[in-house]
């Protein structure tokens, strides 16, 4: 299927209309704290007052905790001299809907006093920064306070006893921390015949915004990947490695960084790979387009790198760049054809490119745009296209029914095919490489069952559309490879989940390298676009309103030349069978004949 297409065969046309019956889209707020408007105000601490009560002393002591002071000196003021000392707010931090007021446990003596602090759970940091949503989860942490009884604060209240780590409401957290992405290079494919060159795999935390963000940033990709993505990734740094000044970045976007390596003389391959993983870990601070570059320098020796020097392993390099794209639909007829940018179609080479009465069911184009997988109509057989031609099924279904075989094939980016099985006994996910099928083990499923997946394009998370007693809900997993490129074997261990306030998710697509776009909706609400990170975090603070005649989404982590241009979502509509493109806040409407059936970008 090389080049896919040759001759124009007819013009697919963007009218702007409204989803159909649905009204028009529009931007709908989510449920969730405000705070955008205050993104840049700058909170001070404030020091406890003589003769605050225990009460007061708490409330203050909460707000001067996630004020932007560094070390938590000003906090720290409102604790005993012993409590100071234990005290270990970067232990975690703890995420309420909106923090109660301190409430009593029992009387205030004259010397000692017990409160509580209680709320709504909705989200965690760990002591690696890493974000966990909660669904409707209770928190409670309990405070006590003594009077002091000599030294400068002589008969004043003080905390002597409290959790490790920081308690703080939406707002405040939103106001005061960003999310930032860490990146780490894939471990060693076990299944490769041949070394391959890793690529830079995202890892998202949540760090302090006005902080030195650089220097934080630096610090956390130094101490390691979270425990989650730690089996899938090389963190390079060694253990005792640290991060040994500020890190500056000049007005002509050049960042350096100085780490506690004795000595970088013979070992430019190590260094290179260290600074990869800095240069794009601050470029997400700073603007893609904006670093320019970034020194590296150890107590002796060093190295420079760029994006030029970078790009064979940079984030959602194995997402297909500019053939990642592009769009692919297949026609009423059967008939596979590609879209460019300025809607011109032609058909694909080869068999899928020809009319076809028995029009599959489902299609998947490869990453670099060359082959495709298809499955047949009757969703038993699974074939790729070698040349633009099809061959012996690759995998073959036992199951019969409309509800029942092969469905939603998705490529990663080292050319495995995905799929799903759904069998009599139960659904199965299974990877083929080359004409090799593998079964995947998926740990921790329970009794859920696998409706639809998409891969990553880096081939080490998966998201799943799973069914659970009547409702179709979205999990992210991470992908271990084993075994040989003889005998492969795979795992998908570690399932979160993620779009929790999602009563029912329909369809989903990975629209960057860490943000999926899921297609659902809230209880009592019109089906919506949503944007996570594989966190399960918000990556937007609106979703757009498509309605609930839309059935399926597909969009892309390829940005082709300009990685600052975003393509266009698209969307079908069941009642019509109807696609659509989401250009800015606007459904434009594809037009041509005969009339698309299906969609999707490559993978």
């Amino acid at each position: 299927m090389a080049a896919l297409g040759m001759v124009i065969v007819s013009t697919l046309t963007a009218g702007c209309v409204a989803m159909p019956s649905d009204g028009p889209p529009e931007r709908v707020e989510l449920q969730q704290a405000g705070g955008s408007e205050n993104l840049q105000v700058r909170v001070y601490p404030v020091a406890p007052y003589p003769g605050d009560g225990p009460n007061s002393l708490l409330t203050g002591f909460l707000d001067a905790a996630n004020a932007d002071e560094p070390a938590y000196a000003t906090a720290a003021e409102y604790l005993t001299v012993e409590a100071a000392k234990r005290w270990k707010p970067d232990a975690g931090l703890v995420v309420l809907r909106s923090v109660s007021q301190p409430v009593t446990t029992g009387a205030i003596g004259d010397t000692r006093a017990e409160f509580k602090v209680t709320g709504e759970q909705v989200a965690r940091l760990d002591s690696k920064h890493t974000y966990r949503a909660d669904h409707d989860a209770q928190f409670e942490a309990r405070f006590s306070f003594v009077k002091e009884t000599e030294g400068k604060n002589k008969g004043q209240w003080r905390i002597d006893q409290l959790p490790d780590g920081l308690i703080i409401d939406q707002t405040k957290f939103k106001n005061g921390y960003r999310a930032v992405h860490l990146y780490y290079p894939t471990v060693a494919d076990p299944w490769a015949e041949k070394p391959q060159t890793p690529v830079l795999v995202p890892d998202p935390v949540y760090l302090r915004r006005r902080i030195d963000p650089f220097t934080s940033a630096a610090k956390a990709l130094v101490e390691g990947p979270s425990s989650w993505l730690a089996n899938v990734v090389d963190p390079v740094f060694d253990r005792t490695t640290k991060i040994r000044d500020t890190v500056t970045v000049s007005d002509s976007g050049v960042a350096t960084v100085k780490i506690s390596v004795p000595d970088f003389g013979g070992r430019q391959p190590y260094c290179q790979q260290m600074a990869a993983q800095l240069f794009h870990t601050l470029s997400d601070l700073q603007g893609k387009s904006q670093l320019m570059r970034l020194d590296l320098q150890g107590d002796r020796g060093g190295c420079q790198t760029d994006a030029g020097r970078t790009a064979q392993i940079a984030p959602g390099v194995l997402a297909g760049g500019t053939a990642g794209t592009q769009q692919y639909y297949l026609l009423g007829n059967g008939q596979l054809i590609q879209a460019s940018e300025d809607a011109r179609t032609m058909p694909v080479t080869g068999v899928l490119g020809q009319e076809n009465p028995q029009r599959p069911a489902a299609f998947a184009v490869r990453r670099d745009g060359l082959e495709a997988a298809v499955i047949s109509s009757d969703r038993r057989r699974l074939g790729v296209t070698e040349g633009g031609k099809l061959g012996e099924p690759v995998l073959t279904s036992p199951a019969v029914g409309p509800e029942a075989g092969l469905t939603s094939p998705s490529w990663d980016g080292r050319g495995s095919l995905w799929v799903v099985d759904r069998e009599p006994e139960g659904t199965e996910v299974k990877v083929v490489r080359g004409r090799t099928v593998v079964p995947v083990r998926i740990e921790g499923l329970d009794r859920r069952s696998v409706r639809s997946l998409k891969v990553s394009s880096d081939g080490t998370r998966i998201a799943l559309v799973v069914a659970d007693q009547g409702r179709q809900g979205l999990l992210i997993g991470r992908i271990e490879h084993s075994g040989t490129s003889a005998a492969p074997a795979a795992t998908v261990t570690g399932l979160r989940s993620v779009g929790t306030v999602l009563s029912e998710v329909v369809s989903v697509s990975w629209a960057d390298t860490d943000q999926l776009l899921v297609l659902g909706k809230e209880d009592g609400k019109l089906q919506q676009l949503h944007y996570f990170g594989t966190d399960g975090s918000v990556s937007t603070d609106f979703a757009l309103q498509g309605g609930d005649s839309m059935s399926s989404v597909s969009a892309t982590e390829a940005r082709g030349d300009r990685s600052d241009k975003v393509p266009p979502v698209l969307a079908t509509s069941s009642a019509e069978q109807q696609i659509y493109r989401l250009v800015g806040n606007q459904w434009r409407e594809v037009q041509g004949k005969p009339k698309a059936w299906m969609f999707s970008y490559p993978g």
